[in-house]
């Protein structure tokens, strides 16, 4: 093939479309600013760079919307799952990863790889000839959203995403903590142990939210709104929604038992996930924040066990962009306005990384068999993959749009009375009849490119 794919963005999405057209014997150049111009969240000019969370969420396969997305990008042969399960970490039944290894390990991969060239170039324009996707994800550079904007005549959409406070392990008081995952998930001792508890009686709860509430934060510039993503939000926004939110929400003490106190249930629970693989930095989970530096220290040091807290990173907040893809996006991710040019990731409107990745993956797949000259069926809505681009591509109503995760109320219901007992049967029928679809259309798809 003497076509050349352009990707615009290393990041999740950026990195699973180049793997994927390339692996098929396509010419790929991944065109990535970074280190050269870097941005407000990135520390590292590496491809797939994690920048809020190490974990991938839940990799149950059978119950779960998340795991169910993470077969079927393992079945697709994906990168970003092949590199995530060789730098796995204990996270119970989470898939969590050393984040650090995890960037190396796709940047060499990628490099290495004879079809792809990593430029460290920025793109600020809409490139008007050859096949592009872009995949800047939600720090999209200013002038290249501009001409975004000047391309689609929409406004630009935008919400807040923060980031969690990461700490030194050695640094935790373990004599007021422990290690448990919840509900002692995981069959290994480094699964069952993968987190580490920081319990609060009632009334040091109590003085944690008026502390947090009373914290200085980071304003906004004048004309912002934040619109945050409800999966994300920082913990002070939830405390003023209601005092007793976190502690229904990330400070949830269920499916826990300090052995410091077995027999005295506590109130609330702060829980640290394993940040890397030397288990020297862990971050605080649903910690996201927009506190200012200092109060982040003085508020989170008086929880229980990290009163002496180092923090290797604090939180942070950081605007995203994305498009209104419901009006703008064709069913294989193309611009309407501009058909060689694809979106993928976050800023076609779903929200994770493993998501991010998912539309990365679907985007390089239309791409490769376009340029080979081939029709792609539809991706089946009853997939993870076909529920999430249907729904950003036409099954979300454009004028509530909002990045989303996935979740089975995207898929087209199964036919399976029973209410919320039958939820695990549920589950297991949309997942069943997902793998079958999905395995189905990869057969479709598996075709390889003319020389």
């Amino acid at each position: 093939m003497t076509e050349t794919l352009h990707i615009v963005g290393g990041g999740m999405a950026g990195s699973e479309a180049a793997w994927q057209a390339a692996r098929a014997g396509l010419r790929v150049v991944i065109h990535e600013m970074r280190p050269k111009i870097g941005t407000f969240a990135h520390h590292t000019g590496h491809l797939a760079e994690m920048v809020c969370s190490n974990s991938f969420r839940s990799d149950d396969d059978e119950q779960n919307a998340v795991g169910l997305l993470h077969w079927e990008m393992r079945r697709a042969g994906g990168l970003i799952m092949e590199m995530a399960d060789r730098h796995r970490l204990p996270a119970g039944g989470a898939l969590a990863v050393d984040r650090d290894a995890f960037a190396v390990a796709v940047t060499e991969k990628l490099k290495s790889h004879a079809n792809i060239d990593v430029q460290g170039t920025e793109i600020d324009h809409i490139p008007r000839e050859g096949h592009w996707i872009i995949a800047t994800g939600p720090l999209t550079s200013g002038a290249l959203a501009q001409a975004i904007r000047a391309e689609t005549g929409a406004d630009q959409l935008a919400f807040f995403d923060a980031i969690a406070p990461i700490v030194h392990a050695d640094t935790i008081d373990l004599s007021a903590a422990w290690r448990q995952s919840r509900y002692d998930k995981g069959e290994t001792e480094d699964e069952l142990t993968a987190y580490i508890n920081c319990p609060m009686d009632r009334d040091t709860y109590e003085a944690f939210i008026d502390a947090l509430l009373a914290a200085e934060k980071t304003e906004f510039h004048e004309g912002e709104t934040a619109q945050y993503f409800d999966g994300c939000l920082p913990i002070e926004v939830m405390a003023e929604r209601g005092r007793e939110t976190l502690r229904h929400g990330p400070m949830k003490p269920v499916g826990l038992t300090n052995p410091h106190a077995p027999d005295v249930k506590p109130w609330a629970v702060v829980q640290l996930r394993r940040d890397n693989a030397l288990g020297t930095l862990y971050n605080i989970v649903g910690f996201q924040t927009k506190m200012k530096y200092g109060a982040q220290a003085a508020v989170f040091r008086m929880i229980p066990g990290l009163q002496n807290a180092g923090f290797a990173r604090l939180g942070g907040i950081h605007r995203n962009t994305f498009i209104n893809s419901p009006t703008l996006l064709d069913h294989e991710l193309r611009l309407k306005s501009r058909p060689n040019l694809r979106f993928a990731g976050q800023i076609t409107g779903v929200e994770g990384y493993v998501e991010s990745a998912a539309m990365g993956l679907l985007a390089g797949r239309f791409a490769l068999a376009e340029i080979a000259g081939r029709a792609v069926p539809p991706v089946p809505p009853t997939t993870a993959m076909g529920a999430l681009v249907s729904h950003i591509t036409g099954g979300a109503d454009a004028k509530t749009f909002q990045p989303m995760n996935v979740n089975f109320g995207l898929f087209p219901p199964v036919d399976l009375k029973g209410g919320r007992r039958n939820r695990p049967a549920r589950y297991k029928a949309y997942t069943d009849r997902a793998k079958a679809d999905w395995a189905a259309w990869l057969e479709t798809t598996a075709a390889p490119l003319p020389a």
